[in-house]
């Protein structure tokens, strides 16, 4: 197993690893900003080689940023899969660009296609649909595209709470994957509670959505730091789980770390293979080290098997 400079480390009373915790772990991806990025010397001393390495694009970030970083990123053994969020885009003209960029400064051939958090769009773009009706990707021949699921809904999307829109974009982005030859993958929204999660995935495949499920999960980080996240981001009833926390003194100084929710998730993957949970995607809010360390020590240490490699 070829790994560059990366190994697991050994260190005396590590943590046993719990093997479906390990397993679930396989393929795993995480996130990075261009300013988060620069602050690691070297990818290869925290992530498996060829693991997917998301870049996000906040309103504000120069295009020239992003490409700079995931030509950095993709140099270093990784696959890059930047952010496109429609609502930053201005036209199809800096659309086109930007896949240009992407292609012919860092290789990239992946893309998660979201709506993004900005309120009020910067042009002609809303939503992760119109970007795909757009024929961009397609034209460019895109291998990979990944587009958001909200296990909790989106108040962006629904503002009454409900999860009527959420559900109706959800048929169309399944079948806009049963009529392109891009392999395609639901990235979801952090959440913190697996009850919630296991039960919307189970939902989502009742209505025929058959699209693999890439589950968002926090990485290690303080309390206060999750809750404000949270808070922005519109979690929903699992920020519950961080409050219920709070209140308990004898954690509130505590890290947070991912356990409970993955070794359930984990768990109910066990008992039942086909799932449709099929890997984690990282949101390392406590620090991109912090997070790759914390996977290291759960078992996180491999390359991406043949079966994983949605």
């Amino acid at each position: 197993m070829a790994l560059l400079n990366f190994k697991k480390r050994e260190t005396p009373g590590a943590r046993t690893v719990n093997p479906q915790v390990e397993a679930l772990l396989d393929g795993y991806s995480i996130e990075v900003m261009p300013r988060t990025a620069e602050k690691v010397d070297n990818f290869r001393d925290l992530l498996p080689e060829g693991t997917r390495v998301y870049i996000a694009h906040i309103e504000g970030t120069p295009i020239e940023d992003m490409v700079t970083t995931a030509k950095r990123v993709a140099a270093e053994g990784y696959k890059v899969m930047p952010h496109f969020p429609a609502r930053i885009i201005k036209d199809q003209a800096t659309l086109e660009d930007w896949i240009a960029r992407y292609q012919g400064e860092a290789g990239v051939s992946q893309a998660l296609v979201l709506a993004g958090g900005v309120k009020e769009p910067h042009g002609d773009f809303d939503s992760s649909m119109q970007l795909l009706e757009s024929g961009a990707f397609d034209r460019a021949g895109f291998k990979r595209l990944h587009v958001a699921g909200h296990p909790e809904g989106n108040r962006d999307i629904d503002p009454d709470g409900g999860m009527k829109n959420v559900e109706d974009a959800m048929q169309w982005k399944q079948k806009f994957s049963e009529r392109t030859d891009a392999e395609m993958a639901l990235a979801t929204q952090f959440a913190f509670d697996a009850d919630p999660i296991i039960k919307w995935a189970n939902d989502l495949s009742a209505a025929g959505i058959t699209l693999p499920i890439h589950i968002g999960i926090a990485g290690p980080a303080k309390l206060q730091t999750l809750i404000k996240f949270a808070i922005a981001c519109g979690v929903g009833p699992s920020l519950k789980v961080l409050q219920k926390r709070a209140m308990d003194v004898s954690k509130l100084l505590l890290p947070y770390e991912p356990t409970d929710v993955l070794t359930k998730l984990a768990a109910h993957k066990a008992a039942n293979p086909d799932f449709n949970i099929t890997n984690v995607h990282f949101f390392p809010l406590g620090g991109i080290k912090t997070n790759a360390e914390w996977a290291i020590e759960n078992g996180g240490a491999s390359t991406v098997p043949a079966a994983k490699q949605g």
